[in-house]
């Protein structure tokens, strides 16, 4: 893996910026850094989407029937926050769009877990305009306990390398 370095009018590299498709080569595997979901992360998430579902506003019920055992995060949320965590280090101000992906939650995730996103570029083309192109990944969200609880393998369009 190659990044591309951008750099300011005046000369200094800008720092953060994404991976480009042709950046990567098919097997080139990364991580992100962690993130520990929080209590108050569930509550800003299911107020904000109006996800008012029992199993995530009522502490009382999710003691009475939780087969994990504390606060369970939707799966919506752990997909949200491993993208998020994605946007920080590969797709700022290389990303286009967000095209398709298959998701799969493997195991519950739980309020205080913390996860990161295990990832492998699995396609890298271009495509029929000139200055984007395609890139899929195999992307894993993996607990601090090194569980795999969430699978999904997006496709991107992704800005090419700026020409000199």
């Amino acid at each position: 893996m190659q990044r591309t370095t951008l750099r300011d009018a005046s000369g200094l590299e800008i720092m953060g910026v994404g991976l480009h498709w042709d950046d990567v080569e098919i097997g080139d595997r990364f991580r992100t850094l962690g993130r520990t979901i929080t209590e108050a992360d569930i509550t800003a998430y299911v107020a904000a989407v109006g996800m008012v579902e029992e199993m995530f506003t009522n502490l009382e019920y999710i003691q009475e029937v939780s087969v994990i055992g504390a606060r369970p995060v939707p799966g919506s949320l752990v997909f949200c926050t491993a993208e998020a965590l994605l946007m920080q280090s590969t797709m700022q101000r290389t990303g286009m769009a967000f095209l398709e992906a298959d998701i799969k939650v493997h195991s519950p995730t739980a309020a205080g877990d913390t996860i990161h996103v295990e990832c492998e570029v699995v396609e890298a083309r271009a495509t029929s305009k000139p200055g984007r192109g395609l890139l899929r990944t195999s992307n894993k969200v993996v607990n601090q306990r090194g569980e795999v609880v969430l699978t999904y393998n997006p496709l991107r369009m992704v800005k090419s390398k700026p020409t000199p």
